[in-house]
């Protein structure tokens, strides 16, 4: 029956499809792995347990799926980073954490998988129960989220995914997006993942804004609203490339959602006395002095915006740009510089969790009428900005020599 495989009889009955393994803690010492059994309180209080219904059984067997599932949580939290990395550990030690004999053997734990993730609506609906569930829990914290893209370079040769610019190797690789949602000391609540690369702002029209309506907590009614016209049912923070005037408005305007985000090439510097210096609260707890300033602009022409400028110790004015009418500027300013806790929450699930590693080997077929960018397109307009950026640098040039010829 294999290494560790004490219970043979109820695998027999399993096997001619009379039951599944009975769990049944014994006394053990020294058991490897022992102290992840302490994270079962968090588990079962993060709703491991509250919403498997969703997802589909699995065919008689000797392992159902909360094994399955609470198998890939122990993997997690031993930092087993990959299901091939499972062959390498004690089976018999790590099925004692579940009261069993021994866990699944890796081609098992993959049929198992495939069974349960063969229904990506079910998957999906058990996800969202998830973070529908973490959203409820803290209203307040569910009101700042955090939205960032993080790319999963692809080095397979089974698929040709479009190119995007990866930030940490200053190249363009193909890969994957996903966009992830966290609150402001860097929980997830859900990720969004995109085959092709339309873009930070695409995606929260299309995908997540709706989502958000639909599941953020106490949020303002209708009347509550009206009643106040500074007032938003929940902010959202994101980084230069949600930075938009088009975008600002429209979500203001359609539904009343604030957004904050840095400013792209603000404009002349500010005056050193028209900045304050105070104590900004960040969500981490810390408290942290910053010089700042306020002013109103009417940002792109489209839409009347706050912003506000943090003056630095070496003179530079980091701008942001908001339409959370109604709070406090030091309140917006700790929002925004706060992202460092997505920032840290991406880089230790790779670091830690193997985010970036694939799960299978396998290619799936995507929808074929999904719109992209026509290549031939794209190829000619980089060569048109390519010519206009040299035409205004020879319009300057020209304009300087013209001014001397002046002078």
């Amino acid at each position: 029956m294999g290494m560790a495989c004490t219970n043979s009889v109820e695998r027999m009955l399993a096997a001619i499809g009379l039951g599944s393994a009975p769990l049944r803690f014994e006394s053990c010492r020294s058991v490897t792995f022992g102290g992840v059994l302490c994270a079962l309180p968090a588990l079962a209080e993060n709703g491991l347990f509250e919403h498997q219904n969703k997802l589909p059984n699995l065919p008689d067997g000797y392992y159902v799926r909360l094994h399955i599932l609470l198998l890939l949580v122990y993997m997690a939290l031993c930092r087993i980073r990959t299901l091939e990395q499972l062959r390498y550990q004690p089976p018999g030690e790590l099925g004692k954490l579940m009261a069993l004999d021994r866990v699944p053997e890796v081609r098992t734990l993959r049929a198992k998988l495939a069974w349960l993730t063969q229904n990506p609506q079910a998957v999906a609906s058990w996800a969202s129960a998830l973070s529908e569930q973490w959203l409820q829990r803290d209203p307040e914290a569910a009101g700042v989220l955090y939205v960032d893209g993080h790319v999963r370079v692809y080095h397979g040769e089974l698929a040709v995914l479009p190119r995007r610019y990866v930030s940490r190797e200053r190249l363009c690789l193909r890969g994957t997006t996903d966009y992830w949602v966290n609150d402001q000391i860097g929980q997830p609540y859900f990720v969004v993942s995109c085959e092709f690369n339309d873009g930070l702002l695409a995606v929260l029209r299309g995908q997540i804004v709706p989502r958000l309506l639909r599941e953020v907590p106490e949020q303002p009614t209708a009347e509550q609203l009206q009643a106040d016209p500074r007032r938003h049912r929940f902010l959202l923070v994101f980084d230069r490339e949600g930075s938009s005037p088009a975008f600002f408005k429209e979500m203001w305007q359609t539904h009343r959602i604030a957004c904050v985000s840095y400013r792209k090439q603000p404009m002349e510097l500010w005056e050193p006395a028209e900045f304050v210096e105070q104590s900004v609260s960040m969500a981490g707890g810390g408290v942290v002095n910053m010089r700042l300033a306020e002013r109103g602009a009417n940002w792109g022409n489209e839409l009347w915006v706050r912003e506000i400028r943090k003056l630095g110790t070496d003179g530079q004015q980091t701008s942001l740009i908001t339409t959370a009418y109604g709070l406090e500027d030091a309140q917006v300013a700790a929002y925004l510089f706060s992202r460092w806790s997505q920032e840290n929450f991406i880089k230790y699930m790779m670091e830690h969790f193997a985010l970036d590693a694939l799960s299978e080997y396998g290619v799936e077929e995507v929808d074929e009428t999904k719109e992209v960018v026509n290549p031939a397109w794209r190829q000619k307009d980089a060569q048109v900005r390519s010519l206009r950026q040299k035409l205004q640098s020879r319009q300057a040039a020209y304009g300087l020599l013209e001014l001397d010829s002046t002078l």
